[in-house]
């Protein structure tokens, strides 16, 4: 069997590719991993289940639930919470793991299963590894009284928001916000939390009723906050995707402020405030090269990972960092939470600018960002991208035409024969004509 783990659980077309079979067999090999590690010898395992509110999420957790308790797992039910409150929860409860059921920003028809160790707490490659290789496995089923139970936890989502709150500095009087809920996991505890704080808030695509999750709505989709935020006279606005486990914002204008610039301005919160650990924040490396020079500015040190957050949240634990994020809006804030979480990291955005008076415009040009194009190029060798000497003299080139003022990066896709162009520029004709050309290049030299 091939690695059926993506870089973020396992995810697919939910009853084609992600059935309630494949469901009840990792869940079942999950127990048996995750519930040796972290069980006490006269304890039963215990787990969290979360989920999205798309539709095929009620078949998932039902057969999510039945693996667990088949395999003699106690487990406390949450319903629809965010991917960062299962994790919150998780550790919480004390639980030995637990289990999100969300295809986070994916269209409404897919679905995934994401599992967590104790503590809330992401799994390495290693655990996963070991859970692929105990499915289909023969098992010693418990009987009578050694089978898991089953019961719901209705206090989950008023605990994880209670938590959100604790966590802000200040309260938000006076601030109108703008959510969009992505007819997702948010649409309870993103408006609670930021009204306990005080702020006016104008929620919408909160309504979710199991197929309209991500449609045309939240992160992925901005026009509809945009004209909200303008509409109604807010100082922001901030759109989660269908797990809430990101966020981008938009100011009063009407205009994004994307990841990069949300990590930048709590980055500089932080240091000022004397909560930055090491002076250093974790980024990826398509990060806008405007984000890397405004840190420099700032005295704040980055370290620069591979895309994905699971990279970001490795290189924090391993350095010990207490921020990082992504591009997309994945914000890890490492003093309160174990995942990136969009509603908090929303309401520390808000928080910023209830301290300094500032507009969220004026927060977010810490940073300039440079024109950034991405080029794709399908159908091609990407195993060369890294050594084929014609075009990594063609990059050399363009690197040095472009000097301290842009930068050049070429990615190979993880899944898909591609190979990714993206080039920052002064201008974006410039940028557009330096991807272009090297595209040319790719095709030119990397052809199967």
């Amino acid at each position: 069997m091939g690695r059926i783990f993506g870089t973020d659980g396992v995810r697919g077309l939910a009853n084609r590719d992600l059935t309630a079979e494949v469901a009840v067999d990792l869940s079942v090999a999950a127990a048996h991993i995750l519930g040796e590690i972290g069980a006490f010898a006269d304890q039963r395992p215990t787990a969290v289940v979360g989920r999205d509110p798309r539709a095929s999420g009620e078949f998932l957790e039902a057969a999510v639930v039945a693996g667990l308790a088949s395999a003699g797992v106690d487990v406390h039910r949450l319903g629809v919470v965010p991917t960062p409150g299962t994790a919150y929860l998780t550790a919480l409860l004390d639980a030995d793991m637990g289990v999100m059921i969300s295809a986070s920003h994916n269209p409404m028809p897919d679905n995934g299963i994401k599992f967590l160790a104790r503590g809330g707490l992401k799994l390495d490659d290693d655990l996963e590894i070991q859970i692929e290789n105990r499915l289909e496995e023969p098992w010693d089923r418990p009987t009578g009284a050694d089978v898991g139970r089953i019961g719901d936890s209705s206090s989950g989502v008023t605990a994880y928001v209670k938590h959100l709150v604790e966590t802000v500095p200040r309260r938000l009087d006076g601030l109108t916000i703008v959510l969009d809920c992505a007819n997702g996991a948010a649409f309870q505890v993103g408006p609670a939390a930021f009204e306990r704080l005080g702020a006016e808030v104008v929620a919408i695509h909160a309504e979710p009723d199991g197929l309209n999750i991500n449609q045309d709505c939240g992160s992925t989709h901005l026009s509809d906050l945009q004209k909200a935020v303008v509409e109604h006279g807010a100082h922001a606005g901030f759109a989660f995707d269908g797990d809430a486990d990101r966020c981008l914002a938009v100011d009063a204008t009407g205009a994004v402020v994307d990841g990069d610039q949300i990590l930048a301005l709590l980055a500089v919160a932080a240091r000022d405030a004397g909560r930055l650990a090491d002076d250093t924040v974790v980024a990826t490396v398509m990060s806008n090269l405007g984000f890397m020079l405004a840190m420099a500015e700032n005295d704040i040190e980055v370290v620069a990972t591979a895309v994905g957050d699971r990279y970001v949240l490795e290189a924090m634990r391993a350095g010990g960092f207490s921020l990082g994020g992504e591009q997309s809006g994945h914000v890890i804030m490492a003093d309160h939470a174990t995942t990136g979480d969009g509603v908090l990291t929303a309401l520390h955005v808000a928080a910023r600018m209830a301290e300094t008076g500032a507009s969220l415009a004026d927060l977010g040009a810490v940073m300039t960002r440079l024109p950034q194009v991405l080029v794709n190029v399908p159908d091609v060798d990407k195993s060369r991208a890294d050594t084929d000497p014609v075009l990594q003299g063609e990059v050399a080139v363009a690197a040095a035409r472009l000097g301290d003022t842009g930068r050049v990066l070429l990615r190979q896709s993880g899944t898909e024969p591609l190979v990714r162009v993206m080039v920052e520029a002064p201008t974006h004709e410039e940028a557009t004509d330096v991807a272009q050309h090297l595209a040319d290049v790719v095709r030119r030299t990397l052809t199967l």
